[in-house]
């Protein structure tokens, strides 16, 4: 067992003494509160809390984080205030510990909430200070670690939640090791049996496969030496959750994945990397598509090495080759060169700028989600990112997930780029927004003044932070909609009672607010927009000189002379358009409200209105606003005679009559006739009868007519 002397005497390789007691007296501290309490393994709970600081001591980290971690359970579980930490150890300390406190002190209504709940917590912790997460990374690991005297169903959970959440950001951070030992940890709690099966398999090939390993190592070290390089070459091993994704990803046995011999070169620079990789390459031929340069192209995470796939004598050879710096941050990511240190190396202030730019983005998701859950689905897509590198005009590179399109590239240079998108170039030829982008591609973005994102680039956006921004400027879009059609609602329903907006007094607008339980009066008006509110019921509450009522006897008067509610266009988020009887300018209309999807915009002859017309509280009378330039959707139905081309002469009329055709189907109907049905698109009532009078002079034509369903 671990004891308090025992890092002291580990900490002395790099702290001072003074650093040192701080770590003491936040060791015994923790003993004190927590004493009489004890882990379910039986072992007194103060073991935990040094377990955890001794993992950070593996990674050299500060002593503030070292105290933070013997105390990181004493606000939760012993009563102490912060206060009374900041007292004792300063405001650092406490405002650590406080902020790993506060990912668990919350109560969910469901697992998957509470997943996202304690996620949301973290970034936020981790947007004050970083060294959060990796107090809560090790308190994680530890307990991992110790999982056996729990049930299996907490096992479990605790497993998903690691392999979810805690191994991907300890990945992301660029902490391998403990990445690797999180997801092995996981996966043997998730699997117990298939962990046992592969660890047993791979104990039985190292066995087998040992002198093969030992004679490629040797003539590597020959040669490289032959040429005057210095390395140090270690065989690698595969962890046992890695094998697994891969068999199960790749659909292939244990022994296909295993049939290859990793070796890591570690050289004294980059140069060295470089000569190491063309005297490899002059030893065993390359496999193509298999080489990535991460030295010249970092991950995000800082990693870098130069990766490369050999024929070897039978079996592939996978090399990994970089330097010790290098090693040091692909083990231990942002810790190995940690801020509060006096590391001021390019790699260190690389590793840390993009770590806190991640925190950022999450913190820039965490504002624009609307919830825990949609949230998470956004934190998780950018958490497994198979990365891709693109270009901007400029020669910038912008790192993006795997399948990412040119919006995903726009949202990733800025969202006012992203928002005000319409088109893009890649290589310099214009391509389609929904593309997929490969690596070395270079983007140009073509913007709009007055642009707006398209609700259809959520079916193929990849990364977070274009969905959570496309999502919520369609929420604000939605939101304006609602409420100018509330409102333009309400102004008509209190000119049938002979009232004006205007001469409703404050007083009284807060009193029907208080009856509706409506935060403001914009909210009001967005439900009555929404149809969750009746309009005219709102507008007899605003006439009502009493206390408002939902039923209250006054006159109403529909006047035929006031003007009706004006259309100014095609679909909308809260206007539609009815598919059954598709409405176009010139057709006289009604409004059908539908609760919580705003207005149906139906043609007044639909069958399916015909019952609401004459009821004020669902069907509105409508006017067309005149110079509306939309195109809109007729279907119409055309009779002509069996002859050759006549397809042909139908789309030439429907084109001359400046109509634009959306679909064709032609149905035999007899030997002599044939029915076509055409949608077309068109401007309105005039712009149709211009199309139709054009298709009745084709000869082959015997009738035409609309389609209304």
């Amino acid at each position: 067992m671990p004891t308090i002397d025992a890092l002291a005497e580990r900490l002395k390789t790099y702290l001072d003494n003074h650093h040192i007691n701080v770590v003491r007296r936040a060791f015994y501290y923790a003993e004190q509160a927590h004493e009489g309490q004890y882990r379910q393994s039986g072992e007194p709970y103060i073991t935990h809390p040094l377990a955890v600081a001794n993992l950070l001591a593996d990674l050299q980290l500060d002593h503030q984080c070292l105290a933070a971690a013997m105390l990181h359970d004493v606000i939760e579980d012993t009563g102490i205030p912060k206060d009374a930490l900041s007292g004792q150890f300063g405001e650092s300390i406490a405002e650590l510990v406080d902020g790993v406190s506060k990912l668990t002190q919350i109560e969910f209504k469901s697992k998957a909430e509470a997943q996202a709940e304690n996620f949301q917590k973290m970034t936020l912790a981790m947007a004050k200070d970083i060294r959060v997460i990796l107090v809560k990374l090790a308190d994680r690991l530890h307990n991992m670690r110790t999982l056996g005297p729990l049930k299996p169903e907490k096992r479990r959970r605790i497993a998903t939640e690691t392999l979810d959440i805690y191994a991907p950001i300890a990945n992301r951070l660029g902490i391998h090791t403990m990445c690797v030992e999180l997801e092995d940890l996981g996966f043997q709690a998730m699997f117990p049996m298939r962990a046992k099966y592969i660890q047993e398999a791979v104990r039985k090939l190292r066995g087998t496969h040992y002198e093969i390993i030992e004679e490629i190592k040797h003539k590597l070290e020959s040669k490289l030496k032959e040429r005057g390089l210095s390395v140090r070459i270690q065989g690698r091993e595969k962890h046992l959750h890695s094998i697994y994704q891969k068999m199960k990803a790749k659909r292939r046995s244990f022994h296909d994945i295993m049939d290859v011999y990793a070796f890591r070169i570690i050289t004294d620079s980059v140069d060295s990397c470089y000569r190491t990789l063309g005297v490899v390459h002059g030893m065993y031929k390359p496999v193509p598509g298999r080489f990535k340069d991460y030295i010249a192209l970092p991950k995000a995470n800082g990693y870098q090495s130069i990766h490369t796939t050999l024929f070897g004598s039978h079996v592939n050879i996978e090399i990994q080759i970089r330097t010790e710096e290098m090693d040091k941050v692909a083990n231990s990511g942002i810790a190995a060169h940690w801020v509060y240190k006096s590391a001021t190396s390019d790699l260190a202030d690389n590793q840390q700028m993009r770590a806190q730019k991640w925190v950022k983005d999450l913190m820039e998701l965490r504002e624009r989600a609307d919830d825990s859950l949609e949230f998470i689905e956004h934190v998780k897509i950018d958490l497994f990112p198979d990365e891709i590198y693109i270009f901007t005009p400029k020669g910038r590179i912008m790192e993006l997930p795997g399948g990412a399109t040119p919006v995903d590239f726009a949202y990733a240079i800025h969202t006012d780029i992203g928002n005000s998108t319409v088109a893009c170039r890649i290589n310099k030829h214009l391509a389609s927004l929904s593309m997929p982008l490969k690596s070395g591609q270079t983007v140009e973005i073509i913007t709009a003044p007055g642009a707006k994102p398209n609700p259809a680039w959520l079916n193929f956006v990849v990364t977070g932070k274009a969905k959570s921004n496309i999502r919520h400027y369609l929420k604000q879009q939605r939101q304006s909609e609602s409420r100018d059609l509330g409102r333009r609602l309400l102004k008509k329903n209190l000119q049938a009672f002979g009232k004006r907006l205007d001469d409703i007094s404050e007083q009284h607008k807060e009193k029907v607010l208080k009856h509706n339980q409506a935060s403001s009066f914009d909210r009001l008006l967005e439900e009555i927009g929404l149809g969750s509110r009746m309009a005219y019921i709102v507008a007899r509450q605003l006439v009502s000189d009493g206390e408002p009522t939902e039923s209250h006897d006054m006159e109403y008067r529909e006047d035929d002379n006031k003007p009706s509610l004006m259309v100014e266009g095609a679909d909308g988020q809260v206007l539609n358009l009815a598919h059954c009887c598709k409405p176009i300018p010139g057709d006289p209309i009604v409004g059908v409200i539908n609760r919580g999807a705003g207005l149906m915009i139906h043609s007044e002859t639909c069958d399916k209105i015909k019952k609401f017309l004459h009821d004020p509280e669902h069907c509105i009378h409508l006017t067309w606003a005149k110079n509306i330039t939309d195109e809109f959707s007729v279907a119409l139905r055309v009779e002509v005679e069996r002859q050759r081309g006549v397809i042909a002469e139908i789309a030439s009329a429907v084109t001359m009559a400046d109509g634009n055709i959306e679909k064709i189907n032609v149905e035999e109907q007899n030997a002599r006739l044939s029915v076509v049905s055409l949608i077309i698109k068109v401007q309105g009532r005039i712009h149709l009868a211009r199309v139709m009078r054009r298709l009745r002079h084709l000869l082959a034509v015997t009738s035409i007519s609309r389609v209304k369903h």
